[in-house]
């Protein structure tokens, strides 16, 4: 008997915790291998999705309410058509938020002040007033402002909201700590804390390195607006995101069977201890998948062998039912010698994010070899990359592999000096994007 036909009386057993009722909305659990059957008699690597997608909220009114800060960089730099449109964006972005939220505005040139603190939207065109009467000054005190704004979320801190810093600069950190590590550090430990930092880097003039790392290291998002007309429907959509959140401190644990060595999480950060890999996901929305990519490698065996691979329990909060719920599932693979049988068995919905993430991580040796002026190294990588990219994009039927081989082949005439500093935006950009399956 194959592994996959095993398979069928495991996926989906659940055991949740707390639960009330049995028909309580869950987490939609899915574990699968790249390639369920493989090839006999030789080692090879192997890819495990574990793909997590948030239950469909029934109406508005059954969202979890938020906490949430919004950070304003209010430099000097910010003057003119900047600040407008980032008043008005962020101004009009509130009015999705009802009274049941908590709303907080910091904003912060080499000072920070409370505009807002951190109160029910009982009143937003009071709020949104204050918001538009922001004028810009002085230098930028990133560090202080975003830490100022998780003052603001703790003091409504509970796992039954969304807690969430919102941040908008378009200049280099220059008052106060102003290291990519300092500030990883800083998102880091406000994740640990339920708090994630969304980032909003306008212009040309932000450290992509500096944003993107705070962004990650709390589980947020991270947005590039190249023109200031583009921050409507990027706080629109970061609004909706947060709106949309149905789990939190999601928490993924993967035992590998013996005799099969995991080597690495892709794109993810994770701990592997032994057999034993465990990573952390902050928050998931309704509809939308977020996952976890192991690559393992598999010892040789007979032709006709089925093999369990690992054991995966996924905990978290659920912000519908207020309760724990764990889910546990396990996958394994077959062997055969038919190469024919390998390859109609592959799960192209495995292997396509398996080399989305192996391509993210040749997008970044292309902009470390940029930042070492080797343009025509880095423009070998990018074409090789690309390559790759469109030929799984056909392999997998994969349209988003061949949206990213588009923007791949595109960053290849702007690795001059004119063009470098949008385009390392610019792929900086996809490269979060992909790596954590953000919405946008």
């Amino acid at each position: 008997m194959k592994w996959s036909t095993l398979m069928v009386s495991i996926l989906g057993t659940a055991t949740l915790l707390g639960a009330s009722t049995s028909y309580a909305k869950q987490v939609q659990i899915d574990v699968a291998m790249g390639q369920p059957v493989l090839l006999a008699d030789k080692k090879q690597t192997a890819y495990l999705k574990v793909g997590l997608t948030g239950f469909e909220m029934a109406t508005k009114g059954d969202r979890t309410p938020t906490n949430i800060a919004l950070v304003l960089d209010r430099s000097g730099s910010m003057q003119g058509a900047k600040l407008k449109k980032a008043k008005q964006a962020s101004a009009d972005a509130i009015f999705a938020l009802g009274k049941q939220d908590i709303m907080s505005v910091v904003t912060y040139d080499n000072k920070v002040k409370v505009l807002v603190p951190a109160t029910k939207l009982t009143d937003k065109n009071l709020v949104s007033n204050k918001i538009k009467k922001i004028s810009a000054g002085g230098s930028t005190a990133l560090f202080a402002g975003v830490s100022k704004g998780a003052d603001e979320v703790r003091k409504f801190l509970t796992k039954n909201r969304v807690n969430r810093v919102i941040l908008l600069s378009d200049g280099v950190a220059n008052v106060g700590p102003s290291s990519p590590r300092e500030l990883a550090n800083l998102g880091k430990s406000l994740a640990k804390e339920g708090i994630s930092v969304s980032t909003i880097g306008l212009g040309l003039g932000y450290n992509e390195d500096l944003m993107s790392e705070l962004a990650r290291k709390s589980n947020g998002n991270h947005a590039f607006a190249e023109s200031a007309e583009d921050l409507a429907d990027i706080f629109n959509s970061e609004f909706k995101d947060a709106l949309s959140v149905v789990a939190q401190e999601v928490s993924i644990k993967i035992v590998v069977a013996e005799g099969i060595r995991p080597v690495r999480v892709l794109g993810r950060e994770a701990e592997i201890y032994g057999q034993t890999v465990t990573a952390n996901i902050n928050q998931l929305y309704s509809g939308q998948e977020k996952y976890i990519l192991l690559e393992v490698e598999i010892p040789a065996h007979s032709v006709g062998d089925a093999i369990q691979v690992a054991d995966v329990t996924v905990s978290y909060s659920n912000l519908e039912t207020h309760v724990t719920d764990q889910v546990s599932s396990t996958t394994g693979v077959s062997f055969s010698d038919s190469v024919a049988e390998v390859d109609k068995n592959t799960d192209d919905e495995v292997m396509a994010p398996a080399v989305e993430q192996i391509a993210i991580e040749r997008s970044k040796e292309a902009v470390k070899l940029r930042d070492e002026g080797k343009i025509q190294e880095a423009k070998a990588v990018l074409q090789k990359n690309a390559a790759y990219l469109g030929r799984n994009a056909k392999r997998y039927k994969s349209k988003k592999l061949a949206e990213f081989e588009e923007s791949q082949t595109e960053s290849l005439d702007n690795l001059d000096g004119a063009n470098w500093n949008k385009q390392r935006k610019l792929l900086r950009k996809d490269q979060y994007k992909y790596e954590t399956q953000q919405s946008y």
